[in-house]
């Protein structure tokens, strides 16, 4: 997650600045030259986007130079997700709690492809920012986007807690990754609910905060360690 051009992670109600245990602030572009080095793909939330409707879009383009980028920049329209994908992003991801709804998404999909929905969800319910969503479960809210358009789906809970079994059943409908708090040591119930992946956050010995909080078993030096060969 980046917030005005810092690296943020979980914390006690609301995102806060990832600090290496010396309290220094991890750079951005050291972040995804690490993750790069290791995985396909990286998947950014651009919290200027989400919560405030300015996107990062400039600072956005330079990290998907280096990297394969998904993108969830709060896109509220189909313009906007177009904007999203000039960055160079793969792919832009469009989220339940964030677009207008089905109309927007329609518009989108015929204007490109390369987008993928995430159904976000509180407390096991659908959080929509259209009324329409608001009222389906998230198997019906998959159908429908489905039918819609795009087939690769996320289920995102924003509590923590993921129903392995309303998993199930969005997988089997088609490609469905699941998103949100929860352990890497948990990807047996990945494969149990036939997920394509998960995605997670950054955390743990990869970035630790202020407070020490774990959230991964991934890790890279800290930027005072870093040499021409890391």
């Amino acid at each position: 997650m980046l917030r005005h051009g810092q690296v943020v992670v979980p914390g006690e109600g609301a995102p806060v600045v990832a600090r290496t245990r010396d309290g220094a602030e991890y750079e951005v572009f050291d972040v995804v030259d690490s993750l790069m080095s290791r995985f396909g793909r990286i998947y950014v939330v651009d919290l200027d986007g989400v919560e405030e409707n300015r996107p990062q879009l400039d600072y956005l383009q330079e990290i998907s130079r280096d990297a394969e980028l998904w993108l969830d920049a709060g896109a509220r329209t189909a313009d906007e997700a177009i904007d999203a994908l000039v960055t160079g992003a793969s792919r832009v991801v469009l989220s339940s709690a964030t677009l207008n709804g089905p109309k927007e998404l329609a518009r989108a999909w015929n204007l490109s492809q390369e987008l993928t929905f995430e159904i976000e969800l509180q407390d096991g319910h659908v959080s929509a920012r259209a009324d329409s969503w608001r009222s389906l479960t998230a198997a019906a809210l998959a159908e429908e986007i489905r039918a819609t358009g795009p087939n690769e789906l996320i289920v995102g809970p924003r509590d923590g807690t993921v129903d392995w079994e309303q998993v199930r059943v969005i997988a089997h409908q088609g490609p469905t990754w699941v998103g949100g708090i929860f352990a890497a040591s948990e990807s047996e119930r990945l494969t149990w609910s036939g997920s394509t992946g998960g995605i997670f956050h950054l955390g743990g010995d990869l970035l630790t905060t202020r407070e020490g909080s774990p959230w991964s078993t991934f890790s890279i030096p800290s930027p005072s360690a870093r040499d021409d060969e890391t």
